[in-house]
């Protein structure tokens, strides 16, 4: 009796003779651009808490120089400002957060093992923090002026017209998100422009903000920001084709 064993032995045991639907058909990856976009808002919002807090200017006027008398009721025209100054600042601040939660893992994907994601996270979300802050007094004070009458104190008002007129412009901690793009440009992980541009603006950012001229690194933090932004958005062509 003659016995026949036929045995099959592909050269790779884990490759499969057919590919598998599920493989075949499955749907290229998408990459969102939406935390970029809502990078852009963020800065012009940014923009927009910087103009209406120059337009609340009482307390800087020569005529109130060395006095707060008066203060209060100058303010009292300039109560629909701070209402606009109050929804652009909060709104500012939360889409500042989505923008930070995208760079981050943006970066995290390709530098797992750096702290530059996390730098320039905590960074972003910082400055959020501050711009909260910056508006956190608006309804103690925007609400009594718009009342009319003496609602409100002299001194108090002149204190929280500096008070809107410096903090929320204290970009300083958006300018580590600026160098921390630096360092992954230099390792490719993000085009380079962006990289100089981040050295360039959130250096700047930083230096004004430990200066005394702290207020100053509003304006370039916002210009920090928009560009930077506006490269996700319309650029990083690379990554996103790499991701797919």
């Amino acid at each position: 009796m003659t016995t026949h064993v036929t045995t099959h032995n592909p050269a790779r045991s884990d490759v499969l003779d057919t590919p598998s639907p599920e493989i075949r058909t499955r749907p290229r990856k998408q990459v969102s651009r939406t935390w970029a976009l809502a990078g852009i808002g963020s800065a012009l919002l940014g923009a927009g808490t910087i103009v209406t807090t120059s337009m609340v200017d009482t307390v800087y006027t020569p005529e109130f120089e060395g006095t707060t008398t008066g203060i209060s009721a100058d303010l009292q025209d300039k109560a629909p400002l701070m209402f606009a100054f109050h929804s652009i600042a909060m709104t500012g601040a939360i889409l500042m957060i989505v923008f930070a939660a995208g760079l981050f893992r943006r970066l995290r994907t390709a530098m797992p093992d750096s702290i530059a994601p996390t730098v320039a996270f905590a960074g972003l979300a910082g400055t959020a923090v501050v711009s909260v802050l910056g508006a956190g007094l608006d309804t103690e004070y925007m609400m009594a002026f718009a009342q009319g009458g003496d609602i409100v104190d002299d001194a108090n008002a002149a204190m929280y017209n500096h008070w809107i007129g410096t903090i929320p412009w204290l970009w300083v901690l958006a300018g580590l998100a600026g160098l921390a793009l630096f360092s992954a440009a230099r390792q490719g992980v993000v085009p380079r422009w962006i990289g100089r541009v981040g050295l360039v603006l959130g250096g700047l950012t930083v230096v004004l903000g430990i200066s005394p001229l702290e207020y100053m690194s509003g304006v370039t933090g916002v210009l920090w920001l928009l560009v930077t932004a506006l490269g996700f958005t319309l650029g990083d062509k690379r990554y996103r084709t790499a991701a797919r």
